[in-house]
């Protein structure tokens, strides 16, 4: 996980849930800072333009099944192309925002507890 600043505060709850859910967390310095002070056990990951090992690397190597990025600033954004390229390539899901992540973390809790229904859209509004 690597988050923005202002959603420092919501990603913690998000973590929560998946390492519940069985989820391995993965974060960068700043996020597992965060995530540490909230009693969420997490292992470091270097961003791609702090050095190999990195992100990417375990993109490539099949350790990483879904990534939560939720970038801001110049540098941030050349990593988050290098991360988006390789969830892309793996087939990885990738959300970039905290709402996004919040429906996937709700999404899974869903399908674990094999309690998930589809429905078409026409279903619910009919013409």
């Amino acid at each position: 996980m690597s988050v923005k600043n202002q959603d420092k505060r919501n990603v913690a709850f998000i973590a929560k849930k998946l390492s519940d859910l069985g989820f391995r967390i993965y974060a960068t310095r700043g996020t597992a800072k965060i995530l540490a002070n909230n009693g969420i056990d997490t292992t470091l990951v270097n961003k791609v333009s702090e050095g190999r090992p990195h992100v990417v690397d375990m993109i490539k190597n099949g350790e990483i099944h879904l990534i939560i990025n939720t970038p801001s600033g110049r540098k941030p954004k050349n990593d988050e192309v290098s991360i988006r390229a390789g969830a892309v390539q793996y087939k990885i899901p990738y959300t970039t925002t905290i709402s996004g992540a919040q429906a996937v973390v709700n999404a899974i809790e869903t399908m674990k507890k094999g309690d998930l229904r589809v429905k078409p859209l026409q279903d619910y509004y009919k013409v």
